[in-house]
């Protein structure tokens, strides 16, 4: 809203959640491939070749489903001329799994997160680099924007056991607010519920539909890294690294 003028210049007054919404919208995938979605386009933008993706799998909220992960999944590798999502590599997962695998398995106790999707979102947001920083104000492991990490008692999202446990605090409540469906969860965890229920599902941010099967992607990575690979992204499992599987 316009405001009085100081000096010739006119100063307006930002609409804190309208700012916020926005800010959630430009968090970054990873941090060294940061991208600039239109908050607010008539229809999903380009999605460097993942908008495939969505003709087999339904963005729409109506859709969604807790039983949907199997075909969510096998979509994956269903694109046009042979193309599929990309994956992390195995022995970056496995480097994450080793050095954050107790901080996770800690933070997912009594919650409907599988350590499995907690490593998976790590993979894609930050590959393991507790110091990350994106443009937007995203930081740590989980890259959590300030307002978010501020909502689930993280204090300090550099500290990886504090960045997690606020991530899977996160991600735990996005399970209950979207009926466990892992699309709309962690189409949430990047653009923000609000941004989901506005939109009626997944947001037709560029970044928003690229990072949902890049994290499905990497869930098939993470899984295989469990001593019992998990069926569902509510599942518990215990990564088979050094220091963990001789704890089970």
């Amino acid at each position: 809203l316009p405001g009085k003028t100081t000096g010739g210049r006119i100063k307006v007054q930002i609409d804190p959640v309208a700012q916020r919404e926005a800010l959630q919208a430009l968090k970054h995938i990873e941090p060294d491939t940061a991208t600039n979605p239109d908050a607010a386009p008539a229809k999903p933008a380009a999605l460097s070749g993942l908008d495939w993706y969505w003709l087999g799998i339904s963005p729409k909220l109506e859709d969604s489903s807790p039983g949907r992960l199997a075909e969510a999944v096998s979509y994956l590798d269903k694109g046009p001329e042979g193309k599929t999502v990309p994956t992390p590599r195995l022995q970056k997962m496995q480097d994450i799994a080793e050095k954050y695998g107790v901080d996770i398995l800690k933070a997912t106790i009594g919650t409907d997160v599988s350590p499995a999707l907690v490593l998976a979102v790590i993979g894609i947001e930050s590959a393991g680099n507790r110091n990350a920083v994106s443009s937007a104000g995203a930081s740590g492991l989980m890259q959590l924007m300030p307002d978010t990490a501020k909502r689930f008692g993280v204090e300090d999202a550099t500290i990886a056991e504090q960045n997690i446990k606020g991530g899977v605090a996160y991600l735990d409540w996005l399970m209950k607010k979207f009926n466990r469906d892992p699309v709309m969860v962690l189409a949430g965890y990047n653009a923000g519920e609000g941004a989901v229920i506005k939109n009626g599902g997944v947001p037709p941010y560029a970044e928003t539909r690229a990072y949902v099967p890049k994290v499905l992607a990497a869930w098939k990575v993470a899984r295989g890294l469990c001593i019992t690979p998990p069926e569902l992204v509510t599942d518990g499992c215990v990564f088979a690294v050094r220091g963990l599987a001789s704890n089970d």
